[in-house]
C-alpha cells in the first residue's frame, strides 16, 4: 500500500491563524499545476506498489479549475499503478463548492472531501478571516450530498479567542444534527508571526486559555462518543466505515509520495521535502530537477516517530513492537515512564501495550515528548 499527497499552494485569503505554505496570488496557478504534473512524471519510479490513496491538500485545492485537478489525476493514472478502488480526497472550502464543480470533481474520480468549515458561526469566521460564511457552510454540505458524495469530513476549530464552551457545543451539535460522517477537530495553536499572533500580542485578541481548551476537548470527546463516532486519532472522529484511509496510512508509517512545493515524502526510512518557495520550485522542476532536501531516519528517529504517531491512535503503543525493533532497554525505559503517566491518569495499560486515557489525550504532545529518546 502507498499513497500520493499533492500540495496545491494557493488560497483566496490568508486566514489569521494559518502558517501553512500558500500564496494568495493567482498569477501562476496553471504554471504550478503543470510543474506538479512534471514532478509526478519525474518521480514515477519511486513507488512500485499500487496507489491506494490520493490526497489533494494545501492551500486550497478547490481554488484551481477542475480541469487542472483532472490533469493531475490523469498524470497519476498514466504513470502509476492505481488500486482498483482508491480513496481520492480533496480539501475544499465551502465558497468553492458549486453544483457544477461538484459534478466535475465526481466525474474525474474524486470520492472524498475534507471541507474547511472551521465554525458554523459568522462571528468566529469573520475574525478568522475565512472566505466563506455560515450559510455557505451549510449549503456546501447539501451540494456535496445532492451530487452523490457520502464520504466527506469537515474541519472544526475550538479553543479560539472569544469562543465560549456553549459556542463550541453549538458547533458540535450542528455537525451531529447534519450527520457529518467524519470530523477533524483541532485545538487552536497560535503560531508565531501569523496575523493572530500579532493581534494577541497587540492586545486586540485575548490569549488562548489552555484550561478552556481542555474543557472543550472533553466536551468534544463526550458528544462524539454519545453520537456513535469512533475517536480513532486525537483530532479525528468517524462514523462506522468512514475513517480516513490516507491519514490512517500516514499515521501507521505507510510509504507516500509528496509532490508540490513544501510537500513531504516518506519511504524506507528516508524522509524528504521539497523547497517551499513557489517560483524556485517551478523553475527547478521545469529544468527536470526536483528541488528537495532529505534525511535518513536513525533507529532513534524511527522510535520517536513510532511513539509520536502511535500514541495519537486508538490502538496505542505496542510493547512487543518496541521490544522486537528497539530492544529490552528501550522497553524498560518506556515502561518506567508509562507507569508514571498511569499514576497521573494520562495512560492506561492495555493487553499488549499502552494507550492514552480520555484525560491524557489532551496532553498527547507533551507525553510523547517525555517518551522520546534524545
Amino acid at each position: 500500500m502507498s499513497g500520493i499527497y499533492i500540495h496545491i499552494p494557493f488560497c483566496k485569503k490568508a486566514c489569521h491563524y494559518c502558517n501553512f505554505h500558500f500564496s494568495t496570488s493567482s498569477d501562476y496557478r496553471e504554471r504550478m499545476v503543470h510543474a506538479i504534473a512534471e514532478e509526478l512524471r519525474l518521480r514515477k519510479d519511486e513507488i512500485n506498489e499500487p496507489i491506494q490513496t490520493i490526497y489533494f491538500g494545501g492551500g486550497t485545492p478547490s481554488i484551481v479549475e477542475p480541469s487542472q485537478i483532472e490533469l493531475l489525476l490523469d498524470t497519476i493514472d498514466k504513470h502509476y499503478s492505481i488500486d482498483t478502488s482508491p480513496e481520492i480526497t480533496m480539501e475544499a472550502n465551502p465558497d468553492d463548492i458549486t453544483k457544477e464543480h461538484a459534478a466535475d470533481w465526481k466525474s474525474m474520480g474524486i470520492n472524498r472531501f475534507s471541507i474547511g468549515i472551521q465554525s458554523f458561526s459568522n462571528i468566529h469566521l469573520e475574525w478568522m478571516n475565512r472566505a466563506h460564511n455560515a450559510s455557505q457552510s451549510l449549503s456546501c454540505i447539501d451540494i456535496i450530498r445532492s451530487t452523490g458524495f457520502q464520504n466527506f469530513s469537515i474541519d472544526l476549530i475550538y479553543g479560539t479567542p472569544g469562543q465560549s464552551t456553549n459556542d463550541w457545543q453549538g458547533d458540535l451539535e450542528k455537525a451531529i444534527a447534519l450527520n457529518i460522517p467524519h470530523l477533524s477537530c483541532y485545538a487552536l495553536t497560535v503560531e508565531e508571526q501569523t496575523p493572530l499572533f500579532h493581534l494577541i500580542e497587540g492586545g486586540k485578541k485575548e490569549k488562548v486559555n489552555s484550561d478552556l481548551q481542555a474543557e472543550q476537548f472533553n466536551l468534544l470527546v463526550d458528544i462524539t462518543n454519545a453520537a456513535g463516532y469512533a475517536h480513532y486519532e486525537i483530532s479525528n472522529f468517524a462514523l462506522p466505515g468512514m475513517k480516513s484511509k490516507h491519514n490512517s496510512a500516514y499515521w501507521n508509517g505507510v510509504p507516500y509520495l509528496g509532490v508540490g512545493p513544501s510537500a513531504h515524502s516518506f519511504q524506507n526510512n528516508l524522509r524528504s521535502w521539497n523547497i517551499s518557495n513557489n517560483v524556485s520550485y517551478m523553475q527547478s522542476i521545469e529544468k527536470h530537477a526536483r528541488p528537495f532536501e532529505s534525511e535518513i531516519l536513525s533507529d532513534i528517529d524511527q522510535l520517536n516517530e513510532y511513539i509520536m504517531t502511535k500514541l495519537r491512535l486508538e490502538e496505542g503503543i505496542n510493547s512487543n513492537s518496541i521490544m522486537m525493533k528497539w530492544g529490552d532497554d528501550q522497553l524498560t525505559r518506556i515502561t518506567k515512564l508509562m507507569n508514571r503517566f498511569i499514576q497521573e491518569d494520562k495512560v492506561e495499560k492495555i493487553q499488549e501495550g499502552w494507550k492514552l486515557t480520555k484525560h491524557g489525550k489532551f496532553f498527547a504532545d507533551g507525553i510523547a515528548s517525555a517518551l522520546f529518546q534524545v
